[in-house]
């Protein structure tokens, strides 16, 4: 039987009865909307203290090591790297081919199949429209994932529009695909398979490489064994071998990828993969595209200009840019294994600390098939975006940079089956190469105090604490 308390809770809320806990916290949300539009604009005021970063999956600090190999072309070798009757051009040339093979060796592929870009976003437009309007006159259906980077999302409804169709595929509520799904949705004029290998927000690795070349190539095998391997689909791989032998091209957003997990696109059988300099410690405004040259893979250009970049991407290509990407992309080579160990063992040390002091918090995405250095974390009964700003000297973030403009709770969350309220809950906590044991640490003590002093202010949480099962109860407005 619910106590006096609790029936005045429900009554105000209900029937509109003045209850003093309902009307702070509806305070509290007008607060949070009020603040919400002054943080856009807020800038740090005079001798206040930069917030620690902990938010690596929006953008990563610029490794000192890339910003010296970046300086001489900003200052002395300043020539168009396309200038072929000086010694200015030469030198500029060399430089951008030199970063198009660093580029070239951290994935495995021939700095021949390197196409400068201005980003990941410019890559998978290049990718899907490119690649679709080549192939429209005899393929015009596309297939993806509803967890895919807005980018790739946004080109393929444009692509819609123009008269193609488009599969959203839906994942599973681990934000893992199911590779047998995939193989039935593709069809004879299936022109392109996009799927991203890291996603941005959970940080569900989607194991692109292949498990078992002979499912794919040989049909004759046992049918048992077929049923067996898809029932542990959570270990399947997607499959570029099951591309190729359908003859349908395949591109993986790779942007939270590369430098970070070993690649290598020919093992993995990828025709198009996307790079982004600025995700892995490189300069911003620079990326790359591989685009496969045996078999070969033609793409519509999406600008016109001068022909360079093979008259795939026209315009001036920016030296030091390329050259900042060329090197953060050697210094990731280098210490791609030290680099993830230190990730992995901060992101364990993080969620362990966090999940022993707090109850009810939700780890988002397969706990073992992601990348360590992305920890999206459902808080029940807290408000993600309160929780932002109470934890304001830490930065970090309620889902991906290029969203956050929108108050809708992540479209990735709800593709993975999570409840609307939890959604509305979730952090993303980013950890990278400078992050720290010690801010690790301070990040965990602040957000569990916060955690614990938002809750104490949430009638929903004390109804919790008394045995209400919330969801069973039918709210109405008034």
């Amino acid at each position: 039987m619910m106590n006096r308390t609790l029936s005045r809770k429900l009554l105000g809320s209900m029937c509109g009865i003045s209850n003093p806990r309902l009307s702070f916290a509806q305070s509290a949300v007008n607060t949070v909307q009020r603040e919400k539009e002054l943080i856009k604009s807020r800038e740090l005021e005079k001798d206040e203290p930069r917030p620690l970063y902990m938010d690596f999956q929006a953008t990563t600090p610029m490794d000192p090591r890339v910003l010296d190999a970046m300086l001489p072309y900003q200052v002395n070798y300043y020539g168009n790297p396309h200038s072929r009757t000086h010694a200015y051009g030469w030198e500029s040339e060399s430089a951008m081919e030199k970063a198009r093979k660093q580029v070239a060796d951290l994935i495995g592929a021939d700095p021949r199949e390197i196409v400068f870009t201005s980003g990941a976003t410019e890559s998978n437009n290049m990718s899907i429209k490119g690649v679709a309007r080549f192939y429209k006159a005899k393929k015009k259906h596309i297939v993806t994932t509803q967890t895919e980077h807005k980018c790739v999302l946004d080109s393929c409804r444009i692509m819609e529009a123009e008269g193609f169709d488009v599969t959203y595929l839906p994942v599973k509520n681990n934000g893992l695909i199911d590779l047998k799904q995939l193989e039935e949705t593709i069809r004879p004029d299936t022109s392109l398979v996009s799927i991203m290998t890291v996603n941005n927000e959970i940080g569900v690795k989607q194991p692109i490489k292949e498990i078992g070349n002979s499912y794919y190539q040989h049909h004759s095998l046992n049918v048992y064994l077929r049923i067996f391997i898809s029932s542990i689909s959570i270990m399947f791989l997607i499959s570029g071998h099951l591309c190729r032998s359908k003859n349908v091209f395949f591109h993986t957003d790779a942007a939270q990828a590369v430098g970070k997990i070993p690649i290598n696109v020919n093992d993995w059988k990828v025709d198009l993969m996307s790079i982004s300099g600025h995700k892995l410690y490189g300069p911003k405004g620079i990326g790359a595209l591989y685009l496969r040259r045996r078999p070969r893979i033609r793409i519509e250009p999406l600008q016109s200009g001068g022909g360079q970049e093979r008259g795939l991407r026209s315009g001036t290509v920016p030296t030091p840019l390329a050259v900042g990407l060329g090197a953060a992309c050697e210094i990731a080579q280098q210490e791609l294994e030290y680099d993830h160990k230190h990730v992995t063992v901060l992101a364990n040390r993080l969620v362990q600390k966090i999940m022993a002091a707090i109850p009810d918090v939700v780890l988002n995405g397969d706990p073992d098939q992601r990348y360590p250095g992305c920890v999206n974390l459902s808080f029940a009964y807290v408000e993600g975006e309160s929780l932002l700003m109470a934890l304001k000297d830490v930065a970090l973030s309620s889902g991906s940079a290029c969203t956050s403009a929108s108050l809708e709770p992540s479209y990735v969350l709800r593709a993975i089956g999570t409840d609307e309220d939890l959604a509305h809950s979730s952090i993303r906590f980013g950890i990278g190469r400078f992050t720290t044991e010690d801010e690790v640490d301070y990040t965990v003590e602040k957000c569990v105090q916060q955690v614990k002093r938002l809750r104490e202010m949430s009638p929903l949480w004390e109804m919790v604490q008394e045995g209400i099962d919330i969801k069973s109860i039918k709210w109405t407005q008034h």
